[in-house]
């Protein structure tokens, strides 16, 4: 079998790039580290996020994440900041800065007015001997041997690095500030785990008009129409103040009509037919718990009455609106 030379090139530089990352953990300054985390879990505002082409792309990225786990931020470019863009600048803020030479044309000509911002600069910065890096209250070492690209020129292994650096202060400050499942739950309603924390029975049950319902003295003849007409599959059975005594499947109206033989049919209640005292939900139930209360026993049940502290029926919650929500 021959070797694929493309192959080969492309785990090479795979190799190449965290390689470059591993000896970053070497290279950084524990005092700079811990005074950048310092200035971004002290910062009375938000982080703003400063970079030009490949680097502004990877600024833009360390601002998305640090946004979703707790720490507000944006990215500015810095031709717009030098435009009227630097006014949503404030001394509350703090700046991080990412440039691998350190001496980009724009970002050197935004120094004098971050300063006179009292605006605290972190640099993210390829070379500690540049200009960006002297004028920076904390620097990181960004600085790589050798670019992935063949000519050793198109920014790679050092945007691959200074990213891997954002993404560590990130998650740095998640742990610092102590971000919970809940927390990050709540940044990312629509994502699973946000829905699994946030989403609650009140927010997909059938209630109102929408809820089923048949007094339980009702015919069979009453309830089938019932169960019709909501077109839930099933109908929760109250009694006169609206408190629910059983719920009625359309599963359950075959099995009853089948075992019983047409005259008693004439005189078949709901009472009859209902499954009394059944598992039930309340409004505040997250809904991923109501979906193991239907799921985890040993016979699974498709709908969940939802009833309020006094017990009265408050709405219908089935399996299929759980599962349609995305958990």
């Amino acid at each position: 079998m021959t070797s694929n030379p493309h192959f080969a090139e492309v785990v090479n530089l795979l190799h190449l790039e965290s390689e470059a990352i591993a000896q970053t953990a070497t290279r950084l300054d524990q005092h700079q580290v811990e005074r950048a985390i310092e200035l971004l879990a002290g910062c009375k505002g938000k982080v703003v996020t400063l970079g030009v082409g490949k680097s502004g792309i990877i600024a833009q990225k360390i601002a998305a994440t640090m946004t979703s786990t707790g720490t507000a931020a944006l990215h500015l470019h810095p031709s717009d900041a030098l435009h009227g863009g630097i006014a949503i600048v404030s001394s509350e803020d703090v700046v991080i800065v990412l440039s691998n030479s350190g001496e980009t044309d724009e970002i050197i000509e935004m120094l004098p007015y971050l300063k006179h911002r009292q605006v605290p600069i972190i640099a993210i910065v390829g070379n500690l001997n540049s200009t960006l890096a002297r004028r920076a209250e904390a620097v990181l070492d960004a600085s790589v041997d050798q670019e992935a690209c063949p000519l050793n020129l198109a920014p790679t292994t050092s945007t691959t690095v200074a990213l891997a650096i954002g993404d560590a202060l990130a998650m740095t400050l998640m742990s610092v500030k102590g971000l919970t499942p809940d927390d990050f739950a709540i940044n990312h309603p629509a994502g699973r785990l946000g829905k699994r924390l946030t989403l609650k029975v009140a927010d997909l049950m059938h209630s109102g008009v929408e809820n089923p319902t048949t007094e339980v003295g009702s015919s069979w003849v009453e309830v089938v129409k019932a169960i019709s007409n909501g077109g839930l599959g099933a109908v929760n059975v109250v009694d006169a103040q609206a408190r629910l005594v059983g719920v009625i499947t359309d599963g359950d109206l075959r099995r009853t009509i089948q075992r019983l033989d047409h005259a008693a049919l004439e005189n078949l209640t709901g009472a009859e037919i209902m499954t009394r005292n059944p598992v039930v939900a309340q409004p505040e139930l997250l809904a991923y718990d109501a979906l193991h209360l239907m799921e985890d026993r040993p016979s699974q049940i498709s709908v969940l009455p939802v009833v309020d502290g006094e017990r009265v029926c408050v709405g219908l919650v089935r399996l299929h609106d759980i599962v349609r929500s995305g958990l």
